[in-house]
């Protein structure tokens, strides 16, 4: 048993706790959390990005999805934490373990700070259900944490209107007229990317995501950021002074909400908003819990945002096209490893001035860790490439014009019939979803069949979405659209002209060999036709696909001319930008397939 478990059961003896929840999140809701916040990681061992820890003195649990199974599997072992591996036939989910677990008179316990408002009421309805209490006002963890990282305090810098497209105050505005039409006097905003595009501010407190720490409270006349002081240069609190943007400390968002007045009108989405937040607004003020206006907002990129998204994947598509003939050069005749191919990486990105830093920790998965949808190689697991099988890398970067995320699985040697005839179909589905022209108003979950198809025609398919949005220059993953076959809601958000989404289908065999294919996508209007609007995609990652991995003969003619176009269209944007020696092997690399 790890002996923070040990350590975080007799804190909560301490306390007269029966259960303890400890989930990845931050105070804002953020996929990634900095290392203050890596609470679950550090009592669990568990280092994926999503994940949720439920303890009780005798038994522990820990609820992932099906990215992290197999990392999470090895990471457990021996920690006297058993996964609960989500959506599988016979697991529980966390809420229903809860409403069979909990007794009557006991008390569950949770840091309210880190639970969404809307998560938190359903546990109080179980705990109500069935007879116990609800502390949300213990850290636990924080208790026991000795050396615990201190809170980030990046320095914040302003996005030039230049590269944002659109000024703070015309943002301020839009939001402002957002508001209006709901009734809403305030707005309250905790989610760090939302606040980081309505304001043109990027920091970097959150690791691979250009964001800050703060909340923010709008009315028609004023806005208040909360945020830590010290991040800010006097220069940039003046530039905010003009805009009416007045910095307030970080902590102080609870006091300024318990002292709303009741007959102020409050406009708040609970998915975002932590518990303790909603719980510090006097009851006689109106709450309406509605989705961020900003959350659609900063989706549909403005014409300034789509026009640095394409050169942040001019960039991107040159540095993955150079490691990519790097790699197919020296696999197999010289010293590599996947934590070293992935430093290489990074190396070819830097030579571009316009790049910051990656968007996610790199993904580079040799032979049998390539089925391990989001592995991450460590000093212990780093394994060499060799000339065999395949070489998975999924990988991103941030960039002052956007960022991007893109997934190649390479050929390094011999491939079997099925390695082919697996990577093909993964091939077909990525073509296929990016050729798609669809009804304006269609989502997600009506396009995801042309991803699948190839592979469900196998009896083969993958346990992951097939598409995330994309911020601009903020998350790599970013709401509210999605592609994934099952509907995330009743409200699934349209696809719409300006969104950015991934394409990525993938087939994984555990102990083996796993294939992901990704690119980004930029939704666009098609011609009007007189049987409604019509929306399509452009394709923005620009870099080959592994033609030593095709079956052309598994791939239709329409799919083999989907292949050659976009390999055509990577050559000529490409090419330019590369040595004269691998100009010539991109050329090769692109070659049409007849």
């Amino acid at each position: 048993m790890r002996k923070q478990l040990q350590a975080l059961r007799d804190a909560m003896a301490r306390h007269t706790i029966d259960a303890c929840l400890i989930p990845t999140a931050d105070f804002h809701g953020s996929e990634y959390v900095g290392r203050h916040f890596a609470c679950r990681e550090y009592i669990s061992g568990f280092t994926g990005s999503a994940g949720t820890l439920l303890v009780f003195p005798q038994w522990a649990g820990l609820w992932t999805d099906g990215r992290y199974f197999l990392q999470a599997e090895e990471q457990l072992e021996g920690t006297g934490i058993r996964l609960m591996q989500m959506g599988q036939p016979g697991v529980p989910t966390l809420e229903s373990f809860l409403r069979s677990s909990l007794q009557a008179d006991q008390t569950f316990a949770f840091d309210g700070r880190c639970v969404d408002a809307r998560t938190a009421r359903r546990y109080h309805t179980i705990a109500k259900q069935v007879g116990a209490r609800i502390n949300l006002a213990l850290d636990l963890p924080g208790e026991i944490w000795m050396g615990r990282p201190p809170r980030s305090a990046q320095p914040v810098w302003a996005l030039s209107t230049q590269l944002a497209g659109e000024s703070r105050q015309d943002k301020l505005a839009r939001v402002r007229e957002a508001m209006a039409a709901e009734g809403a006097d305030q707005l309250l905003l905790t989610s760090l990317e939302d606040i980081a595009w309505l304001l043109n501010l990027r920091g970097d407190d959150v690791a691979c995501t250009p964001v800050f720490l703060a909340y923010l409270a709008l009315t028609q006349e004023s806005c208040h950021l909360f945020a830590q002081p010290s991040a800010f240069s006097p220069a940039l609190l003046d530039q905010l002074d003009e805009d009416g943007i007045f910095l307030r400390p970080y902590e102080e968002i609870y006091r300024y909400a318990n002292q709303l007045h009741p007959q102020q009108t409050v406009m708040l989405d609970t998915r975002r908003v932590n518990a303790t937040l909603l719980t510090s607004i006097p009851t006689k003020v109106k709450v309406i819990d509605r989705p961020n206006p900003t959350e659609a907002m900063k989706a549909i990129k403005n014409p300034t945002e789509q026009a640095n998204f394409r050169k942040a994947h001019l960039a991107d598509g040159i540095a993955l096209t150079r490691f990519m003939y790097w790699l197919k050069t020296n696999a197999g005749k010289a010293p590599i490893t996947e934590r070293s191919a992935a430093h290489v990486l990074e190396d070819f990105r830097r030579q571009d001035e316009t790049y910051l830093q990656p968007s996610f920790d790199p993904i580079l998965a040799a032979g049998p860790h390539s089925a391990v949808v989001h592995y991450s190689a460590t000093e212990e697991s780093d394994a060499p490439i060799q000339a065999e099988g395949f070489l998975l890398a999924d990988t991103g970067g941030h960039y002052t014009t956007g960022t991007t995320d893109c997934t190649r699985t390479y050929a390094l040697g011999p491939l079997n019939s099925q390695q082919k005839a697996c990577y093909t179909a993964v091939l077909r589905g990525n073509l296929n979803l990016a050729a798609a022209l669809f009804k304006e108003g269609c989502t997600g979950s009506n396009l995801d069949y042309l991803a699948r198809q190839p592979l469900w025609a196998m009896g083969l398919d993958f346990n992951h979405g097939t598409g995330h949005g994309v911020g601009y220059l903020l998350s790599v993953h970013e709401g509210p659209q999605r592609i994934h076959w099952h509907a995330a809601s009743t409200r699934e958000a349209p696809l719409a002209p300006g969104m950015v989404t991934s394409d990525e289908p993938g087939v994984y065999f555990d102990g083996a060999y796993g294939i992901r294919l990704e690119n980004l996508l930029l939704c666009v209007e098609e011609e009007p036709s007189p049987f409604g609007s019509f929306l399509s995609f452009e394709t923005l990652t620009l870099t080959p696909f592994d033609l030593d991995a095709v079956e052309p003969t598994l791939m239709s003619p329409q799919e083999r001319a989907l292949l050659n176009t976009y390999h055509a269209r990577v050559y000529e944007a490409i090419a330019p930008h590369l040595p004269p020696e691998e100009a010539a092997w991109l050329r090769e690399a692109t070659r049409p397939l007849p």
